[in-house]
């Protein structure tokens, strides 16, 4: 009879165990699904501001169409790539990041062909999407930094014991984690020619 019952126990602590570790690997899951939610709305955000920045740029300057098409391709192939967070794959989150980086790239080179306009630069409209678009990149780089601190937390529920069993059981998988761009830790160059 005290074997059965040191069994019984055994079994209630490793029950509550595993209950408590697939619980907090849940939570855990569910906070980057509200964080990744969080990156897409920035993303969506900025890419809904495109178009008013490519209308005021048309309309208030005689400017290069090349430039102008080369952002809205960017943000029509860039609002393509939708990932579900729960089977989120770093080749995912590489190509998803890799499309996001064409829509700043061609939004830096029209900021930068837009110096050659300075009635633009003074109009009123512009100014506004101009500030509020780097408004938009902060808060993307805000939302980006919040979902890797999620995915951290998470990988280490993930890789750390006893809930290491527990997320093995119930296949729990690691997260990829947002990384800079290569070739990111080279300023820029400027330039108005």
């Amino acid at each position: 009879m005290k074997k059965w019952l040191i069994a019984v126990i055994i079994a209630v602590i490793v029950g509550f165990t595993l209950m408590s570790s697939y619980n907090g690997l849940v939570k855990s899951e569910e906070e980057i699904d509200s964080v990744w939610a969080n990156v897409e709305s920035q993303y969506q955000r900025r890419a809904d501001m495109i178009p008013n920045l490519v209308n005021t740029v048309k309309g208030q300057a005689n400017f290069e169409k090349e430039t102008l098409t080369g952002v809205i391709e960017a943000r029509a192939k860039a609002t393509q790539v939708k990932i579900d967070p729960a089977n989120m794959t770093e080749q995912q989150l590489a190509q998803f990041q890799q499309n996001q980086d064409s829509v700043g790239s061609a939004l830096s080179r029209l900021l930068v062909s837009v110096e050659k306009y300075p009635e633009l630069k003074a109009h009123e409209g512009f100014m506004n999407l101009q500030q509020q678009l780097e408004g938009t990149e902060n808060r993307i780089n805000k939302a980006r930094n919040d979902f890797n601190n999620a995915a951290k937390t998470y990988n280490s529920y993930v890789r750390t014991f006893p809930t290491k069993f527990a997320a093995m059981i119930f296949g729990f998988k690691e997260k990829p984690y947002f990384k800079s761009v290569s070739g990111a830790e080279n300023a820029p160059t400027v330039s108005f020619e």
